[in-house]
């Protein structure tokens, strides 16, 4: 005989359910009415229940935004590294291509969560630092790539001297990352990152209607002219 399903079993499934459903509904929310719109209430009631029963796990919408900034991080970085663990670790110009693709891929695919984590920020809201690490998953992908560049190459001279600030912040970026990592790829790899989710917006948030409608060449001279500039190709 089949034991019973202890009661701590049903009610974890119960909650994760619910949570799921509260997830899938707030996105719908903020698809329609933007961060702003959002409503514990409203999606207590979308859900049949009392604002009561979900207060006790999104005591306010700034939980509840919380949470859905997580989730959109998250997904991008859990995409972003998949694409660059399935190439070859010595195709470092691939690993570079199919990381960037990942996250304009993902973005295209979830504008509005796009635009939650890296479009206008929230009146009022201030990020806690829950979403520091979810933040971070791309910008550590690309880094690990930089640190596999060999700094020889780099065709791009940037100046010899940093200034004594952004020079501690660069040794513990490569502490962070490896220390093997030039400081010199480092940066010229800040610049493309920054770059990455600029072109990418710009194609979201419709700066290019009417200029670069299709954006596919664009993007790829973008790659292009990175991988260059890194010396690999």
């Amino acid at each position: 005989m089949q034991g019973k399903v202890a009661p701590q079993g049903v009610r974890a499934r119960a909650r994760a359910e619910l949570l799921a459903d509260v997830s899938r509904i707030a996105r719908s929310h903020l698809a329609e009415a933007g961060a702003g719109g959002l409503s514990v209430r409203a999606i207590a009631r979308e859900l049949g229940l009392v604002s009561s029963a979900l207060y006790r796990y999104y005591p306010s919408r700034d939980a509840l935004l919380t949470q859905l900034i997580i989730e959109a991080y998250d997904e991008l970085g859990e995409a972003v590294e998949a694409a660059e663990a399935a190439c070859d670790r010595s195709d470092v110009a691939g690993r570079y291509r199919a990381a960037s693709h990942a996250v304009r891929d993902w973005a295209r695919a979830n504008p509005h969560e796009y635009a939650l984590i890296y479009g206008s920020p929230v009146p009022g809201y201030a990020a806690p630092d829950d979403t520091i690490d979810p933040a971070v998953r791309v910008a550590v992908v690309l880094s690990r790539i930089a640190a596999d560049i060999d700094p020889t190459g780099i065709t791009i001279r940037l100046p010899s001297k940093m200034p004594s600030g952004l020079r501690e912040q660069f040794t513990a970026l490569q502490a962070a990352v490896d220390e093997r990592a030039d400081r010199q790829v480092l940066l010229l790899g800040v610049t493309q990152w920054v770059q990455l989710f600029g072109i990418v917006s710009f194609e979201l948030f419709g700066t290019f209607h009417n200029t670069f409608d299709d954006a596919d060449e664009l993007f790829e001279a973008h790659l292009d002219l990175g991988l260059a500039a890194f010396g690999l190709c």
